[in-house]
């Protein structure tokens, strides 16, 4: 209710300088919605001793509404100047039923002849603007243009080789070393047919399309996991012959008379039968295979990614060995400053997750 008194003669609206300071920050502050800052310069105007009439003219208001708000401050303090009255503001021009259809088309469904929606697609089908889709999609976590790859292993010994490896990872052995063993196999030098433009304000760089292949070559590697530093080598090809050179590498540049645990995949170089006559002479290897298909377990390609982002995929390489050299100086500054990836999932973590991706799997198929 308005109070008739206040109309021409109010009396002077008292504030405190803790209440004052709030409404200057709501004032001042760039997120602050409008009608808030609206209401809370005629709250300051009129702790200023102005009338109910000069403030309705300044703030090109009515004289009710500048007496609404001072007698909502004077109840509720600031606090009371954002808040709107049961059944004001504007209304929802989706219903529930509205945003509940689209999610589920979302979820359900495809356009025709395509593989996913779209804003456009998806607001054109269903009757609203694209904006409005796109809230949607942001308020419901959904993103139909967005993919990710994955593959459940099926090793009969997956949960055996599993505790394997991650119980290197988490309780590692005591005097033993622990090496992630890779290759990253076919790496291209490939040089852009055009020089890049530089990177400039506003502007990100830019590379050609286009390029020309000038050969590959194979890179084995060996990520220490307590130092994060990597042993390495480039080869031509991938064969056992050089990934027993590698093996040998090992041997010679890590410290003797301490156990080797060498985390590596199923690839076939890696059991063939004259590598297995070797390890069984070099018994301070000891050998640990990953489940088929679950390359993520070895630490190893996660630093094969931080290598081809910072250094392979935006480069320019006149000839393998221009290659060679600039993973070579990689692999110099990386042992420089090492960096170990730390394994922090529990194996009962990974089985509840395989666990619900089998059940999403046989839901769906």
């Amino acid at each position: 209710m308005i109070d008739i008194a206040m109309w021409d003669a109010p009396e002077p609206l008292s504030i405190t300088d803790e209440q004052r300071r709030t409404l200057q920050a709501w004032i001042a502050a760039r997120n602050t919605p409008q009608k808030v800052v609206f209401r809370s310069r005629i709250v300051l105007m009129a702790a200023a001793d102005s009338s109910n009439r000069f403030i309705a003219r300044e703030m090109a208001t009515s004289r009710p509404t500048v007496i609404l708000w001072r007698n909502r401050f004077v109840r509720g303090g600031p606090t009371a100047l954002t808040e709107d009255a049961p059944g004001r503001g504007r209304k929802p021009q989706v219903t529930a039923a509205k945003v509940k259809q689209i999610v589920d088309a979302t979820l359900q469904t495809t356009p025709r002849a395509a593989t996913h929606w779209s804003v456009r697609t998806m607001a054109k089908t269903q009757g609203i603007s694209p904006a409005t889709v796109q809230r949607i999609w942001d308020a419901n976590g959904l993103q139909p243009h967005r993919t990710r790859t994955f593959k459940l292993s099926k090793d009969k010994r997956f949960v055996e080789k599993l505790t394997d490896v991650v119980g290197l990872y988490l309780n590692p052995p005591d005097k033993a070393l622990i090496m992630c063993v890779d290759e990253k196999s076919q790496i291209q030098a490939l040089d852009r047919t055009q020089p890049g433009l530089p990177m400039k304000k506003g502007r990100c760089g830019t590379m050609t399309h286009d390029y020309k292949r000038n050969g590959t070559t194979t890179l084995f590697a060996a990520l220490n996991v307590l130092e994060g530093t990597v042993i390495g080598e480039c080869m031509p090809r991938h064969r056992h012959q050089e990934y027993l050179k590698f093996l040998r590498k090992l041997d010679r540049e890590t410290r003797s008379g301490i156990d080797l645990h060498v985390i590596v995949d199923n690839y076939g170089t890696h059991k063939h039968d004259r590598v297995t006559a070797w390890l069984t002479k070099h018994r301070r290897f000891q050998m640990h295979y990953t489940p088929t298909s679950s390359s993520w377990l070895n630490l190893v390609e996660r630093w094969f990614r931080e290598l081809s982002e910072k250094r392979i995929r935006r480069g320019s390489f006149t000839s393998v060995e221009d290659l060679k050299f600039a993973i070579n100086e990689y692999l110099e500054e990386n042992n420089k400053h090492p960096k170990p990836f730390l394994w922090s999932a529990s194996v009962e973590k990974i089985l509840a997750k395989v666990n619900r991706c089998k059940g999403i799997l046989e839901t769906y198929h």
